[in-house]
C-alpha cells in the first residue's frame, strides 16, 4: 500500500507552515543538563503535548520523579505518551523521540542565535539548536498527523508515541517507564514494532537505515591532593600536583592510532570476517566524507573499511575534558587542589557497561600506583547504555526500504551507528519487537555542535518518508 499522491502534494504545499512550527519548537531552549533551563524543558513537554492533542492524538504526560542537578532537587520533565487508532486489524507502531537539546550559546561559535531558527534560503539550511536532534524528526511525525487530521483520513496503522525530555542527560527515569508500560495492561501493550528517528545518514547523499548502535560507558577520574588551590610560585616542585597525575593517567587510556590501552577491552570483540567486511566496502561513504564532516583532513587511516568499522563496529575511547582546571583567558598560575578528567567508551556487542567497568577501574588504579604519588584517586562510573544490533530482514525494515525507494528513488545504506541511544535496547528487550532507526537528517547536520541544522529538503522529504513508511507497514506481512 503506497502513500496517496495527495499526501506528497500536501507536504510540499505546507512546507512553510511546517518550518514555522519547527521555529516555535527551536525557540524553546529545552536544555536538560542545565538546572536553570529545567522549566523550559517542561514548557517543551507541554507544547508538544498540546500539539499532539490538536492533531487528534489522545495524550497523557507522565511524571518521572526528581533528580539532583547542580545542587538542586529538580522535577524530571514529564514524558509525553500518545495514542491514535485502535483498530485490531492494523499494526501498532510505537514512535520514540526526545525534545530536550544540548546546551548552546552564541559565544560557543554559532553564526546565529542558537534558539532562533534561521532559514538560509541560499543553502536551504534550517539552522538552530534541536533542528535535527531531535525536534525536526519529531515534528516530521506531527506533519504526517496533520495531513490525516485535516483531511479526515484514518492512519494506515495504529500509532503510539513516547517522547521524553532527558535523552541528552542519560534518559533518566525513562527506562522504568518503558519497562512498566510494556507489561500486560501497560500503555505499550500490543505494539508490533518501534521506529526511532534520532540519527543521521552516513553522508549528504544517500538515505540510510540503521540497525545497530554502540553503547556507552562514561567515567570521571578524580585526583585530589592539597586542601586548597596553591600558588605555583610557592609550591611548584614541592608537592605532588593533581593535574600532573591526572594528565599522566589520561595519557595511558588510548594511543594516537585509536587503540584502547585498557587490557581486555578491545579483546572482547571478535575480528570481522571477509563477508562482513564487504558490508562496509559497499557503503556509500569515503574518507573524504568523514573529513568533510570533521572539517579537517584528520582521519586516522586512508582505509575506508578500517575507518567505517572504527565508527560502527569497534569500540572507541574519547577524552572529553578536565574539571577543576581554569579555562578562562589569561595566565593564571594556580595549582588546582582537585581535578576530574572525563572520558567515555563507546561499546559494541558483547561489551556492556557492567563487564567493561571493572577492567577500566582496575587498570586506572594500577596505573595510579605506578605514579607513586601522595594524591588520592577516585574512578567514578557516571552513566552508560548497552549496544544494540537488529535483524534487517524483518518486515519493519523491508517497509522502510520500500518507503525510501519511493521518496528518494534509491535503496538506503544499511548502517550501524557510532552514537548511543540507550532506550533503543530497552524498547527491544521490554517489548520483544523489532526496532528500526529511520533517520531524517544528513551526516553533516552538526548535532551537538555549533550551527546545528537540518536541510529543508531533508525536513520536507523526510516527512514524506515517515508517512510512506506507515503505509508500507500497513502492507507488510
Amino acid at each position: 500500500m503506497a502513500a496517496p499522491k495527495e499526501f506528497f502534494e500536501y507536504v510540499d504545499a505546507s512546507a512553510g507552515q511546517f518550518i514555522q512550527r519547527l521555529g516555535e519548537a527551536v525557540a524553546i531552549p529545552s536544555i536538560s543538563g542545565d538546572a536553570a533551563r529545567r522549566q523550559d524543558v517542561i514548557k517543551m513537554s507541554n507544547w508538544l503535548n498540546a500539539q499532539l492533542q490538536s492533531l487528534g492524538v489522545d495524550t497523557k504526560q507522565v511524571e518521572l520523579g526528581t533528580q539532583e542537578l547542580q545542587g538542586q532537587t529538580l522535577p524530571l520533565p514529564p514524558a509525553v505518551l500518545g495514542s491514535i487508532g485502535k483498530d485490531p486489524k492494523k499494526k501498532t507502531v510505537l514512535i520514540y523521540g526526545h525534545f530536550d537539546v544540548q546546551p548552546a550559546e552564541l559565544s560557543d561559535g554559532w553564526d546565529t542565535e542558537p534558539f532562533t531558527l534561521v532559514v538560509d534560503e541560499k543553502s536551504g539550511k534550517l539552522i538552530g539548536r534541536g533542528a535535527t536532534d531531535d525536534k525536526g524528526p519529531i515534528l516530521g511525525w506531527l506533519n504526517v498527523l496533520q495531513y490525516h487530521h485535516q483531511h479526515g483520513k484514518e492512519l494506515p496503522v495504529n500509532l503510539k508515541f513516547c517522547f521524553e525530555g532527558m535523552e541528552e542527560s542519560g534518559s533518566e527515569g525513562l527506562d522504568d517507564l518503558v519497562i512498566r508500560e510494556s507489561k500486560p495492561g501497560g500503555y505499550f501493550e500490543g505494539v508490533d514494532c518501534v521506529c526511532i528517528s534520532d540519527n543521521y545518514w552516513l553522508n549528504t547523499r544517500t538515505p540510510a537505515l540503521t540497525y545497530g548502535l554502540r553503547g556507552i560507558a562514561y567515567y570521571s577520574i578524580h585526583v585530589s591532593g592539597p586542601a586548597r588551590d596553591l600558588h605555583s610560585g610557592t609550591f611548584g616542585r614541592t608537592v605532588h600536583e593533581p593535574m600532573t597525575d591526572l594528565i599522566a593517567l589520561m595519557s595511558k587510556l588510548i594511543d594516537r592510532e585509536g587503540n584502547i590501552l585498557i587490557p581486555g577491552v578491545d579483546d572482547m570483540v571478535s575480528a570481522a570476517d571477509a563477508e562482513e567486511r564487504k558490508i562496509y566496502e559497499t557503503l556509500d561513504y569515503s574518507i573524504e566524507d568523514i573529513e568533510e564532516a570533521a572539517g579537517a583532513k584528520i582521519a586516522l587511516s586512508d582505509d575506508k573499511v578500517q575507518v567505517l568499522m572504527g565508527r560502527m563496529r569497534l569500540p572507541s575511547l574519547s577524552l572529553h575534558g578536565i574539571e577543576g582546571a581554569f579555562s578562562t583567558p589569561g595566565a593564571k598560575t594556580v595549582i588546582p587542589a582537585k581535578v576530574a578528567g572525563k572520558f567515555s567508551l563507546r561499546l559494541v556487542p558483547p561489551q556492556t557497561p557492567e563487564n567493561v567497568t571493572p577492567l577500566v577501574k582496575q587498570y586506572i588504579e594500577d596505573e595510579f600506583k605506578k605514579l607513586r604519588t601522595k594524591n588520592k584517586l577516585e574512578v567514578e562510573y557516571l552513566h552508560g547504555g548497552r549496544p544494540w544490533v537488529e535483524d534487517v530482514k524483518h518486515w519493519n525494515y523491508e517497509a522502510a526500504i520500500r518507503a525510501t525507494e519511493t521518496v528518494y528513488k534509491r535503496k538506503p545504506d544499511l548502517t550501524r551507528e557510532g552514537g548511543s541511544i540507550p532506550v533503543t535496547l530497552t524498547f527491544a528487550e521490554s517489548l520483544g519487537v523489532n526496532v528500526l532507526l529511520l533517520p531524517m537528517g544528513r551526516g553533516d547536520d552538526g548535532a551537538h555542535s555549533t550551527n546545528e541544522k537540518i536541510d529543508r529538503s531533508n525536513f520536507i522529504e523526510g516527512t514524506k518518508l515517515l508517512g510512506s513508511y506507515l503505509y508500507e507497514l500497513a502492507a507488510s506481512q
